[in-house]
């Protein structure tokens, strides 16, 4: 099995630029972050810092997402935000510096909350729109845009594999853009009611990426009832060939403890 470490909800007790190191430590040669900065076009030498970081650890950036906004505060992605086109079509630029720079190539893209007032339908528009020119952005770099349901925000509208893959249609359809892909955070997609099984039945070959939680809790997987271990396998088997992003709140000192008790992946 190949792990990828989200070290932006994993070694929080650490700062932001010794979390790549602390992966290597543990054990692992790839890491993924959400946007680790506060602004979409955060200075030079912060996006230097960062990558010296990634570098001097020797791991692999496998995977980065694209400003999300106020992830605190509640926000989930500008990509369908009108009035804030200008600032992710200015960060969609940092991103793929980075990833020319770190050789990364998945690059995922929160879709936003519904905000009040606004026309759903036009929100759409524009998430296919920005979907689009993310896409072709990082084509030049050889890398995918990944578009994710989430769960725990009513507001955000992509709840399901379906809700997804509807938006990537509407971005190859309407623009010709056919690197934007499904995330399937096996977490998210349960939670929110999703039938697993059949999203990886029926679109295991497909995922642009897989990352994994238990639940209920969100914890590392054996802490919760998911049988991740055979939806992995299931997806393997299935043509998914790429690595599986470890996304889950720790609940023990040792976060990657449960690795050495394979059982509890397959629970």
């Amino acid at each position: 099995m190949s792990y990828t470490v989200n070290a932006s909800i994993l070694l929080t007790e650490l700062p932001i630029l010794e979390r790549p190191a602390a992966v290597k430590a543990a054990g692992f040669d790839a890491v993924e972050f959400w946007w680790p900065f506060a602004e979409a076009t955060p200075a030079q030498d912060e996006v230097d810092a960062f990558v010296a970081a990634i570098r001097d650890a020797g791991v692999q950036l496998t995977g980065l997402n694209f400003f999300a906004g106020d992830m605190p505060g509640g926000d989930r992605g500008l990509v369908s935000w009108i009035g804030r086109e200008d600032e992710f079509r200015a960060n969609v630029d940092v991103v793929v510096s980075i990833g020319e720079r770190l050789g990364t190539k998945a690059f995922n893209a929160l879709y936003g909350n519904r905000i009040e007032g606004a026309d759903p339908q036009a929100q759409d528009d524009l998430a296919v729109q920005n979907l689009a020119l993310a896409g072709a952005a990082v084509a030049k770099i050889g890398g995918i845009v990944l578009l994710e349901p989430v769960s725990g925000m009513d507001a955000y509208p992509l709840k399901t594999a379906a809700d997804a893959l509807a938006i990537i249609d509407r971005v190859k359809v309407e623009h010709g853009v056919d690197n934007v892909t499904l995330l399937a955070d096996f977490y998210h997609l349960a939670v929110n009611g999703d039938d697993v099984a059949a999203v990886i039945a029926e679109h295991a070959a497909e995922f642009g990426h897989i990352q994994i939680a238990d639940a209920p809790g969100r914890g590392e997987p054996g802490t919760g009832e998911l049988p991740l271990g055979q939806w992995i396998a299931d997806a393997q088997a299935g043509g998914y060939e790429g690595v599986i992003g470890l996304e889950y709140k720790a609940t023990q000192a040792d976060p990657f403890a449960w690795l050495n008790q394979p059982a509890n992946t397959s629970n």
